[in-house]
Order: C-alpha cells, then sequence, then structure tokens
C-alpha cells in the first residue's frame, strides 16, 4: 500500500470526547516536537534539505520555517482566547508565507532555535490551565467557525507530527 503523501498519518480528525489525560497527551507532543524535529533534520542530508516530500509539496527548508510561522500564530491565538471573549484571529496565507525568502532561503537553525524556546513557553502555559479554560474559544474568519483550545491542542499536537513526517519522506527521495 502507497503512502499518502500529503497526509502521511492521515488528515486531522476532530476528537468527539477529550479527557484530561488527551490534553496531557497533547501538550507532551506540542513539548517534543522540537526535539523531534531537530532529529529529523539530522537524519536529513544538507544536500537534500531543499527537497520537496512530494511534487508541488514543500521543501524540508520551507517546512520547518512554516513550522515555526503556524506555532507562532497558534501560541499568539491560545494568549487571545484566554485573555479575550472570543477574540477574532488573524488569518495569513501560509503558502505565500512560505514562498518568502525567509522560508525559502534562511537557515533552518533560525527557526529551530525559535521552535524550542517557543515550544517551552506554550507547554509551560499549556500546563499552567485549567481544563474548564481549554474550552476558551476564537473565532476564525475563514472557516467562519470558533474553535476552542481543546480542539486547537489536538490539532497541533498533529500539526507536529504531520510536518515532521513529511521531512521523514524527504529522507526515502
Amino acid at each position: 500500500m502507497r503512502k499518502n503523501l500529503q497526509y502521511p498519518i492521515g488528515e486531522f480528525v476532530v476528537p468527539k470526547q477529550i479527557s484530561k489525560e488527551d490534553i496531557n497527551q497533547w501538550i507532551n507532543d506540542i513539548e517534543q516536537m522540537p526535539g523531534q524535529l531537530t532529529k529529523a533534520l539530522d537524519a536529513l542530508s544538507e544536500s537534500l534539505i531543499d527537497t520537496s516530500y512530494r511534487p508541488g509539496g514543500w521543501t524540508a527548508r520551507q517546512i520547518v520555517h512554516h513550522l515555526a510561522d503556524s506555532h507562532m500564530n497558534s501560541y499568539i491565538r491560545f494568549k487571545l482566547a484566554l485573555t479575550e471573549d472570543k477574540p477574532t484571529i488573524k488569518p495569513y496565507d501560509e503558502k505565500i508565507w512560505a514562498e518568502l525568502p525567509d522560508s525559502t532561503l534562511q537557515p533552518v537553525e533560525f527557526s529551530l532555535d525559535l521552535l524550542h524556546s517557543l515550544h517551552k513557553r506554550w507547554s509551560y502555559l499549556l500546563r499552567s490551565m485549567s481544563f474548564n479554560d481549554f474550552n476558551q474559544t476564537f473565532y476564525h474568519p475563514e472557516s467562519k467557525k470558533e474553535m476552542s483550545l481543546m480542539i486547537n491542542t489536538a490539532l497541533y499536537s498533529w500539526h507536529g507530527k504531520h510536518h515532521i513526517e513529511h521531512i521523514k519522506l524527504v529522507q526515502v527521495h
């Protein structure tokens, strides 16, 4: 069976029921993601850093910088949802961001350093939240839906694994 290159771990599925144990696991995933990303990149030869994991997909370099962009935005969304009543977040075009020079030319170490620090801070915030805090929401104007911090935690647990798997796919090219 051939692996789905776009969604090698499957598409994100919103969980039907969520326990405190689920949230703790997702926080652990978020906390450990930068180390796992570093390990995946260490296994990748420097000559493959600008190789895409699939036709039309981003290069490993773009993936690393996308993770930094996306996770910074998510962290800010958490802070907004915890301090405001259903704030409307600012969407951005990740595809256009991934084409900017800081995503196509900049060394991956810049975003790796950022992710290591960001995830320490983010996981600290997540661990300080009560179970009820995870019910706080923000409004996403593109999807025209409210998203709870609980679902966003699950999403970002998945998001890191999703893109690390993309980098592992570059290794097999």
